[in-house]
């Protein structure tokens, strides 16, 4: 379906709506230009812009007034099962916003008014078991989603909330579609995701006129491809993994894709699949137009504790060593923050960002790897104690299998020049079993309780890798963090409580606990010049220390206090 052109021409005036503070009475569209310098009260996509930066120059709410911040309203969704999670960003455009749960459904709220969220229309997938799902993108009239295991993505109508097209990717049995899609001039990108299962992975670019795929690349090189001569096992590609389940961002004018891989599978038994495992646990800067893999850096190659790296990718025009450079920062599951030179690929830096890493003595400065790395080996030896090649022998690992970090975004300041890194701090246990190779369930291997996973927030200058800032919180930080122009700093914990800092000095400014945990991230918007901020909370699966019924599974000793915690899918709205 296309936009009919009698609806063109009111964009103009809508815009000058929006400048008189008034709100338009029909949905401009989502153009690639408003997409590429999106207004200052809307959040139009996951990572709010193609930097990934998630920071916002709204400043109304700031360091001055944040401890004013209230509770404005909430928006149920309607699940309330210690399975539900909601790890979705909102959308916010021109007071309306657009939501998924973890059914898939699709909800447009109206939040003109500042003091409720009223449903306008659902769009209901019917999804025979739920699944993540983290986010929705805009593209013209359209609100473009994914349907988790079913591997469906569909097109809604942003003003009737009727289905366009809906089209289904399912070229595996197991594969999941989580990651919120990510919307271009012409195309929409979508990565694959459950690689733990046994997966070959890939990224697609669709028409978004039809849902047509126009490109898919792999993750995992077929035979005869560039990169295949690093499965020394001829069957072991088929099953490789390498998983997208985080949005990637985009650089318009180099018209280059940044997504991050995740772990090649088996997880933990690297002897069924010898060599580096390319193009797992990396970085792959996509040609957005051809799919072509212009450049990539593995960061754990032979990868054998599940250190995906699958997060955010984020955009940066920053100093290094006093030269002007065009970054890329990735801030790592396994417990480093790397920078490259967003157009060659070139590694610049990388930084421990969590205070116990033993699973490498550190990482080459000329070349990125590990120092333990040797390119003549099929298989990678790590750093003792946390050496997980011989079979059924429990090795204790740092940082812990969910990582230093993950899939819950870090945030950079255009105004403090700092990347903002949400951690978790502690350690995991894995048991590698060669035999422990079903399909549907590929870990090769089992995962035990490496004790209580706290959490963090760093702050971090991503040209010179310094650490500015360290706070250290009671529980694992898998919200995420935004930043903005009024110089706070927002993220949340698993226990429910949502916090702001001081982005100089990581004071806090306020806090709140509406008791259920989060591992979505926050996000704000303005209507009518009143700044809000909104986050969703809901949590089932966010890993290790993780509210029920993660934390149960093995692992009580992690947060025991949180295992009668309710659990709530909601959207939160706060402002002052």
């Amino acid at each position: 379906m296309t936009m009919s052109k009698n609806r063109r021409p009111g964009m103009l005036a809508a815009f000058g709506a929006l400048l008189a503070g008034a709100m338009p009475a029909y949905a401009a569209d989502t153009t690639y230009e408003r997409l590429v310098n999106p207004e200052p009260q809307n959040w139009l996509m996951n990572h709010h812009d193609y930097t990934a930066q998630r920071y916002s120059t709204l400043d109304a709410i700031n360091r001055t007034n944040a401890r004013n911040l209230k509770l404005l309203f909430a928006v149920a969704l309607g699940g309330t099962s210690n399975n539900e999670s909601l790890e979705a960003t909102p959308l916010v455009e021109d007071g309306y916003m657009y939501m998924v749960d973890s059914w898939g459904i699709v909800s447009k709220i109206d939040v003109r008014s500042g003091t409720s969220g009223p449903i306008v229309w659902q769009m209901n997938p019917k999804l025979e078991k739920q699944d993540r799902n983290r986010g929705v993108a805009l593209w013209n009239n359209l609100v473009i989603s994914v349907t988790g295991y079913e591997g469906r993505v569909i097109a809604t109508d942003k003003e009737t909330g009727k289905v366009v097209w809906d089209k289904n990717l399912l070229d595996q049995a197991d594969l999941e579609l989580t990651a919120a899609p990510l919307a271009l001039r012409d195309a929409i990108l979508v990565g694959g995701s459950g690689g733990d299962r046994g997966l070959r992975n890939w990224v697609a670019s669709l028409d978004p006129k039809t849902g047509d795929i126009v490109w898919k690349t792999y993750s995992i090189p077929a035979p005869g491809e560039p990169g295949s001569e690093t499965w020394k096992n001829p069957n072991s590609w088929q099953t490789g993994g390498g998983a997208f389940y985080v949005t990637g961002s985009y650089d318009p004018d180099a018209n280059l894709t940044y997504w991050g891989s995740g772990n090649p599978v088996p997880a933990f038994d690297a002897t069924y699949r010898p060599g580096d495992n390319l193009y797992t646990s990396s970085a792959i800067a996509f040609d957005a137009a051809t799919g072509k893999i212009r450049w990539y850096h593995q960061y754990t190659p032979n990868d054998n504790r599940d250190y995906d790296e699958t997060g955010s990718h984020i955009i940066i025009d920053t100093k290094v060593n006093g030269e002007d450079r065009r970054i890329l920062a990735h801030a790592g599951r396994n417990g480093f923050e790397y920078t490259f030179d967003r157009i060659n690929g070139q590694f610049l830096k990388a930084v421990q960002t969590v205070k116990q890493v033993n699973w490498t003595k550190g990482i080459d400065p000329k070349t990125g790897k590990r120092l333990e790395y040797d390119a003549t080996k099929d298989l990678q030896l790590y750093a003792e104690p946390a050496n997980t090649v011989q079979d059924k022998v429990a090795r204790r690992i740092c940082p812990d299998i969910a990582g230093g970090t993950n899939f819950w975004p870090p945030s950079y300041s255009r105004h403090t020049g700092m990347l903002y890194v949400p951690t978790h701090e502690g350690c995991g246990q894995v048991t590698p079993d060669a035999a422990a190779h079903v399909k549907g369930k590929f870990f090769g291997g089992a995962i035990g309780d490496g004790g209580r996973v706290t959490g963090g927030l760093i702050a971090l200058d991503p040209g010179s890798g310094e650490i500015r800032k360290r706070i250290d919180l009671p529980y694992p930080n898998s919200a995420g963090v935004l930043s903005t122009a009024g110089g706070v700093v927002v993220t949340a914990l698993i226990d429910g409580t949502v916090l702001a800092y001081d982005d100089q000095t990581l004071d806090e400014l306020w806090r709140i606990n509406v008791g259920s945990g989060f591992n979505a991230p926050p996000m704000t918007y303005a209507v009518n010049g009143k700044q809000y901020i909104a986050i969703a909370s809901g949590l089932c699966c966010a890993g290790p220390g993780a509210a029920p019924p993660r934390n149960t599974r093995g692992r009580v000793s992690r947060t025991p206090e949180l295992r009668m915690q309710g659990n709530a899918t909601v959207v939160w709205v706060f402002g002052l």
